[in-house]
């Protein structure tokens, strides 16, 4: 008997009534049935204010580097298990590499948004944005901009040809960012998400309410969503549409995030002629994109943009390369590189807009319309051709399949006006070594499109290729594409946050940040160079000696490191400076000197000293000029895997006369509880 799926909400797993209705999903090769899915009779309102209340609060009280290290940790749970993923993947017609791309693909920005959490975001709740805006001369009265946690809940709807990494890039950035997440896979892979959740649940990692799962319908999502709340949906440019006038998101507040239909274009320079490294890696690329997946890749190049004296050759060198490298067939099956389609109605779908396109002045010049058979989902490669490069039908019509479309241009210009003419993309390939041909081309079509990918004979072999969305790199395009952006390292963090702007007085602002600013409270009971981790605390400062600066000193620095710049060796000259009264101090010598004026020397907490932030050298130290330095412990970072952490140190030097003589932060690593690592 077909197994029904089950969903996996408000903390446990909920099972439709026998009596429900499905769908039932059927394996993309063999047409054998898979499961049955429905969610009819889940409480979907109250899976949302579970979310808002149980999963807020249990990842309200993780920092970010708590998060980032249940990332890893999840990500870790995956591939010990993923066997599992890729043995239900093949059933969805996916290839062992196509499995890659969905299943390690998702581990990977796991483990991605792991790192970066740790590495760019504190290690607190709170993320300062921006530099602090003083708003009164004596310093009273400070303005700084803020980012806090949205106060609901992430719901998103992913397409049927990413099950795995489709949730999981959403999901990351979300979960990092202290926003609890539903995930509503698309019906036709609605099993393999199914068991990558049940994989994370019986990890015993997720804090409650922080991941559910519907297995099923979510049609009426919208009507229980309020102010907080997200919903992302990768899906067709006409349902996000019909998504976006709903009133919860025109007027309620609620964010709606959309990555839709996208034609794709790739264009070939006219240098790269057949012969060269560029052609060769243009045509593997094109043949790529229309086989990964079977074409199934919002990414997918379907607009091949040729010089028109190499079109015929493209579509040669495609032909022949189909022909080598293409077997397809059941993904199980040994020496298949290419799997049907998710299902007959999808390759249904995409015959008729192969035939939209062929209405539209397209020219088969590759493969044809006939299935593999009426009751499989397989689909061979097809290339079409138009002779009219203007021709409105390839530049609005997508099938999504493995299906591409070659149009000729016969000037730079035209090239990236057709490129436009997609109407916004997520992703355009260029294949040149010409730089001026890029850079033209590239500064003309940004505009249009999410992502640029540059293709020369020095990046072809390390290139990830058209339509490999990075977790590092943006993934979303204007226009038809969406709108919306998903992933690009911590920018998609901050989609889950709210920016605030705060603006108060220094120890208010110290409150509400964690970090201390310019005129909150300071204590200077000891050396803050000799307190643990555990032991410092926010506005900890010492205040140095004075020390007078020499012509001597000045002399030997300039002597002894090179640097004999006129401003420090030359009076004369030094004082035609209209920025020096005469000869000054090295910046370097100050530094070095301050150093000296607030170290505590003696092996103890504070392990190495890893560089400094933001440095101004605002006033010169003229010989026999006296300066001191007020170092104060700004922000402190625990290290959530360490026995140490990192204390960033408000530096101000300043001369006899209090004038500022330059401002930094100085960083360190420190031990949490006082002993050497």
């Amino acid at each position: 008997m077909t197994r029904t799926l089950q969903s996996y909400v408000e903390d446990t797993w909920w099972s439709p009534a026998t009596s429900a209705t499905g769908t039932e999903v059927r394996d993309a090769a063999t047409g054998e049935p898979v499961a049955i899915v429905s969610s009819e009779g889940l409480d979907l309102a109250g899976a949302m204010e579970h979310a808002r209340t149980v999963g807020q609060a249990s990842l309200g009280r993780l920092t970010f580097h708590q998060r980032a290290v249940l990332l890893k940790k999840l990500a870790l749970v995956l591939t010990e298990r993923k066997a599992e993923l890729y043995e239900l993947s093949s059933r969805t017609g996916a290839t062992k590499s196509d499995s890659w791309i969905d299943v390690d693909g998702g581990i990977g920005v796991l483990f991605t948004y792991s790192g970066k959490g740790r590495r760019e975001l504190p290690n607190s709740t709170v993320q300062l944005d921006g530099p602090l805006e003083p708003l009164s001369k004596d310093g009273s009265f400070l303005g700084r901009h803020v980012r806090t946690t949205l106060p609901g809940v992430v719901v998103q709807i992913n397409a049927f040809n990413f099950p795995v990494w489709g949730p999981l890039e959403k999901f990351a950035p979300a979960f990092l960012a202290g926003m609890p997440t539903i995930v509503k896979p698309a019906t036709p892979g609605a099993y393999l998400t199914e068991h990558m959740v049940r994989i994370l649940v019986e990890s015993g990692l997720l804090p409650p309410g922080s991941l559910q799962l519907v297995s099923g319908s979510v049609r009426d999502v919208l009507d229980h969503a309020r102010l907080g709340d997200v919903v992302a949906f990768t899906g067709s440019a006409s349902t996000a549409d019909l998504l976006r006038r709903h009133d919860a998101v025109r007027s309620g507040g609620v964010v709606f995030g959309a990555e839709t239909d996208s034609i794709n274009a790739s264009v070939l320079g006219p240098d790269a002629v057949e012969g060269t490294a560029e052609f060769d890696a243009y045509v593997r690329q094109l043949v790529t994109e229309m086989t990964a997946k079977a074409g199934q890749k919002c990414t997918a190049i379907r607009r091949a943009i040729v010089p028109t004296a190499s079109a015929d050759a493209v579509v040669e060198a495609v032909r022949r390369r189909l022909e080598a490298k293409v077997v397809l067939g059941d993904p199980r099956d040994e020496g298949v590189t290419m799997g049907p389609l998710a299902s007959v109605d999808q390759r249904d779908e995409v015959l008729r807009q192969v035939r939209r396109l062929a209405d539209g002045g397209g020219k088969i010049v590759v493969g044809d319309q006939q299935e593999e058979g009426r009751d499989s989902a397989f689909l061979s490669p097809i290339l079409l051709r138009f002779e009219d490069a203007e021709a409105p039908r390839v530049h609005d019509t997508e099938a999504f399949g493995p299906v591409s479309s070659v149009i000729a241009y016969d000037t730079p210009e035209q090239a990236a006006e057709l490129v436009v003419r997609g109407g916004g993309s997520l992703v355009t390939s260029v294949a040149s070594a010409d730089p001026g041909f890029v850079a033209t081309l590239t500064r003309r079509v940004a505009s249009a499109n999410g992502r640029i990918l540059v293709l020369d004979a020095a990046a072809a072999r390390s290139s990830t290729g058209h339509g490999s969305p990075l977790p590092m790199l943006v993934h979303g395009g204007p226009g038809r594409a969406g709108g919306s952006e998903e992933l690009g390292g911590v920018r998609s963090v901050f989609h889950y946050m709210q920016r605030t702007a705060i603006q108060g007085s220094p120890e208010m602002l110290t409150a509400i940040t964690g970090v201390w600013h310019p005129g909150a409270a300071t204590r200077g009971d000891a050396h803050p160079f000799r307190k643990s981790l555990d032991e410092l605390r926010v506005g900890d400062q010492v205040v140095s000696e004075e020390r007078e600066v020499t012509l001597d000193d000045i002399t030997h620095f300039a002597e002894f490191t090179g640097d004999t710049f006129y401003a420090h060796t030359d009076e004369e000259a030094a004082a035609a400076n209209p920025f020096f009264p005469g000869r000054v101090a090295h910046g370097y010598l100050l530094l070095s000197f301050a150093a000296g004026l607030f170290v505590s020397p003696e092996p103890g907490p504070v392990l190495a000293n890893y560089g400094l932030e933001n440095l101004r050298f605002t006033t010169p130290v003229s010989p026999g000029d006296r300066i001191r330095v007020a170092l104060t412990a700004k922000q402190i970072i625990p290290r959530e895997t360490d026995d140490y952490g990192e204390v960033h140190w408000d530096a101000v030097l300043t001369n006899q006369d209090d004038e500022t003589v330059a401002t930094y932060d100085v960083l360190t690593l420190v031990s949490k509880d006082g002993h050497a690592a």
